[in-house]
């Protein structure tokens, strides 16, 4: 796949303005948002992780709201994606619910956990003052929880999960736990802080 690529306007003297490519950019900011969380990320921050002068940043994205919001974009397809990739290989509900805990647990531990989790930290950080990011927050939420109880669903009828849980509100728990994940995540916790939940949450299941 070609990486789109966004003309950057500053210019060091004469010669022909440079381009930037707008996923390498979108990944830098999500690493900085994630780490510092939306109101203390500043512009400084931002142009020395990205590389672009503030004005560059002003005119591909408007405001640093803009670039946050094309960043959570693209932080919730990437995170998706590879989302996805785990559930195809998982051959029962059961196992796709796994599949999707021990991603979590990736997530949740070592340098990834201690960066955070862009949702759970900067969006929610704007939720409460910021109706529209609310909205995206809630669907992101809505989007795992929805996710989470059709797997369920799924192995109840292929027989991997018991018939008596009740998928909607199991579902909506997991969520808990997985965000909850990662917040522990960003004091540090290690891998084997974070399996022992996992295993627990799945006994709800068997």
């Amino acid at each position: 796949m070609t990486k789109s690529r966004a003309p950057d306007s500053f210019t060091r003297g004469p010669g022909r303005p440079r381009e930037f490519v707008l996923e390498d950019v979108l990944d830098k900011a999500i690493v900085v948002f994630s780490e510092f969380g939306y109101p203390a990320t500043s512009l400084g921050k931002l142009t020395e992780a990205i590389g672009l002068t503030e004005g560059s940043i002003y005119k591909a994205f408007k405001d640093k709201r803009a670039l946050f919001l094309a960043a959570l974009e693209r932080y919730v397809d990437l995170r998706t994606a590879r989302l996805e990739q785990a559930l195809s290989g998982a051959p029962t509900g059961f196992e796709q619910v796994r599949a999707i805990l021990e991603l979590y647990v990736d997530y949740s531990h070592g340098a990834s956990g201690r960066r955070g989790c862009l949702v759970v930290g900067s969006a929610v950080d704007l939720a409460s003052s910021d109706p529209e990011m609310a909205r995206r927050v809630n669907l992101i939420f809505k989007m795992h929880e929805k996710r989470l109880v059709s797997c369920i669903q799924r192995g109840q009828k292929d027989g991997s999960i018991r018939t008596d849980v009740d998928a909607e509100s199991v579902g909506r728990l997991l969520v808990c736990v997985l965000q909850g994940m990662r917040v522990l995540g960003k004091t540090g916790r290690s891998r084997e802080d974070m399996t022992g939940p996992i295993k627990q949450a799945l006994k709800l299941l068997e």
